[in-house]
């Protein structure tokens, strides 16, 4: 019998009817668990790479989905933690300096405090790192400990978000030898590499020395693929399989030279593999072993996270999820900034598309291989610091010994994935260069780059306003941010900005002078004349009202006549032992850069290695001293 014309016409409506029922209470509130770790690039066998072995993340990946381009806000891990728990770049929340402690506006929620209020249980094995403490951490999570796990929850059918860390892949696990074997301790022969057969990237040495770090990274790698595996089981074991979706990360690029720290791909391409049981996936998302080619920013999983929650997306958040229903647009561009790396400042952005990658150095006279405690600890660093003494590095890694960078980079990561070959001169990439620059330049101004402040400024603002969000994004703060855009890009012009600097220097705000200052001590650090009019503009800048101001006035003036310099010296000297600890962290970097120009404040800096609460300023301190005197004293 046929079934009636009012059956035939209702029958898919009910059909749908019934089938949104039965996404009720089990798939649209799945589990979600996040396995995170530390410092590692795709070093993975389903990335393709035939040296890993990685047995359970490449079943994962077969299981689910691979992205391909996937990338980190940073080449460092608390920056980037920081946006991945907010869903906003660190550079307009204040958290993109290394070790600062930023304070939140109330309307910046870390996202799992939006499943909680939703009903989620959410856990977080151990690491935060999120660089604010307000909200605490004990207020974002459930639990947040070495105990904490999805099976603590009080309601055996309560939805989970449970977050685990894997910390064995971090740069120290391969710079210590007791970590490194205590890692590893569990791998068997069959897992271990032969550090010869390896491929080392063209930017480092081929030494035995390198070699044996880039074996033990690999290694590392594989310790980490077996605490996934035994996670993964505890799903299956937990019967949680079947309504569970999985994520794979990495906070950033492998824990070596050029890679940590660093903005190119080596330092901000990541794995990302998200596996999404069959009865959860929308249509055309997670196929099983299916590759994701789209842009992807560590700041858009909590966004995702949310979406698949179906828990409501804040308007704040600069993330976009990337998986669920009613996705936005793909993104065109991923974006990342490098600020502060624990004692020393190097203000660089990037942005990137699908084949081509732009750099903006901010401090193109600082080299590329600041000279960083932890860093200098490692054994390839010091590898690569002995063979350039030698004159016996290769092209590619002397590029990098270099004592200053280029304004500007481009690459064409399809012809050069090592970002080696700077095409920022090329005719023929000319319009790509344009578009890139421009883009990058938007979102500097709309994402209200805090990094373009002194940190000292931004302690100061924050005391005043609250919260270092409110900085850039009080009334009136739109012109203030062009403003600002505009002096940070004069300031490594060359000798046609001098106007601009003279007009930064003569402006309202101080963070625009700071850096109309700076491209003054940019312009006679690269022996350029400076105006009469923009050196009588210097010079009233050491009675400025802003310490950051007066010491970037110093640095242009040491390296001057000797009337100036004497003057500068005494700024410096007093700024060390100022209120403000990242103005005197600023002081003291300019005074160890400063070389033997910096012998008659020997004693500021030996007095600063006293008494004095701020580690990166001891650092710094202890460097310089040590320059000075020809002697060598460890400092942690």
């Amino acid at each position: 019998m046929r079934p009636s014309r009012f059956l035939r016409l209702t029958l898919p409506i009910l059909t749908l009817f019934f089938q949104g029922i039965g996404l009720g209470a089990e798939t649209s509130r799945p589990n979600i668990v996040w396995l995170s770790a530390e410092d590692i690039s795709p070093h993975l066998g389903c990335y393709g790479d035939p040296h890993a072995i990685t047995p359970h993340l490449d079943r994962l990946a077969q299981d689910g989905v691979r992205f391909s381009r996937a990338f980190t806000t940073a080449g460092v891990c608390a920056p980037c933690r920081s946006g991945i728990i907010t869903g906003l770049y660190q550079t307009s929340i204040g958290t993109q300096h290394m070790r600062c402690d930023a304070t939140l506006p109330p309307e910046v929620r870390p996202f799992p405090m939006l499943l909680r209020e939703a009903g989620y249980y959410c856990s977080n094995h151990t690491k935060t790192d999120y660089q604010f403490s307000n909200p605490n951490p004990r207020e974002i999570w459930d639990d947040t400990s070495s105990k904490a796990h999805w099976r603590n929850r009080p309601q055996p059918d309560q939805p989970f978000f449970a977050v685990f860390n894997f910390t064995g892949c971090h740069e120290s696990g391969i710079a210590s030898a007791s970590k490194y074997r205590e890692v590893t301790r569990a791998l068997t022969s069959s897992e271990r590499q032969d550090a010869a057969a390896l491929e080392l990237p063209p930017y480092y040495p081929d030494t035995p020395t390198v070699r044996e770090d880039w074996k033990r990274n690999y290694e590392l790698i594989t310790a980490m693929d077996a605490w996934a595996g035994e996670l993964i089981q505890q799903l299956k074991d937990d019967g949680l399989a079947d309504n569970t979706i999985v994520f794979f990360w990495s906070d950033h690029g492998v824990g070596l030279p050029r890679a940590k720290r660093w903005l190119y791909d080596s330092g901000t391409l990541i794995p990302l593999i998200v596996h999404i049981p069959p009865a959860l996936r929308q249509a055309g998302q997670g196929a099983p072993g299916s590759v994701d080619g789209q842009l992807v920013s560590s700041i858009d999983f909590g966004p995702t996270v949310l979406n698949l929650a179906q828990v409501s997306v804040p308007a704040i958040m600069q993330g976009r999820a990337f998986l669920g229903s009613n996705l936005t647009a793909p993104r065109s561009f991923i974006h990342g900034a490098r600020d502060r790396m624990d004692e020393r400042y190097d203000i660089i952005r990037t942005v990137r598309d699908a084949r081509f990658r732009y750099v903006r150095n901010y401090e193109p006279l600082k080299p590329y291989y600041q000279y960083m405690n932890t860093a200098e600890k490692g054994a390839t660093m010091q590898e690569l610091r002995r063979v350039h003494a030698e004159h016996a590095l290769p092209a590619a890694a002397e590029l990098f010994m270099a004592d200053s960078k280029p304004v500007e980079e481009f690459y064409d990561l399809d012809a050069d994935p090592y970002e080696i070959h700077n095409l920022i001169n090329d005719p023929a990439h000319a319009e790509d260069i344009a578009r890139l620059r421009s883009e990058h330049q938007r979102w500097v101004r709309d994402t209200a780059d805090l990094g373009l402040l002194p940190e000292s400024e931004i302690t100061r603002r924050t005391q005043a306003l609250g919260s270092c969000h409110a900085i850039l994004h009080q009334p009136g703060a739109n012109a203030l941010r062009q403003r600002l855009a505009s002096a940070a890009e004069a300031a490594s012009s060359g000798p046609a900005a001098q106007p601009a600097m003279l007009k930064a220097l003569a402006d309202d705000d101080a963070a625009v002078r700071y850096w109309g200052a700076t491209g003054v001590g940019n312009l006679v650090r690269a022996g350029s004349t400076v105006s009469p009019e923009l050196l009588q503009a210097t010079e009233r800048g050491l009675k400025d009202t802003a310490p950051c101001v007066r010491i970037a006035a110093a640095r242009a003036l040491l390296h001057l006549q000797a009337d100036s310099a004497a003057q500068a010296l005494a700024v410096l000297r007093q700024e060390m032992q100022g209120e403000l600890e990242w103005a005197r962290l600023q002081a003291a970097i300019v005074l160890d850069e400063a070389d033997e120009l910096a012998l008659p404040a020997l004693d500021a800096l030996q007095a600063g290695l006293k008494n004095q609460p701020n580690k990166y300023i001891v650092r710094v301190c202890n460097k310089a001293v040590n320059d000075l005197l020809g002697t060598q004293h460890e400092v942690p």
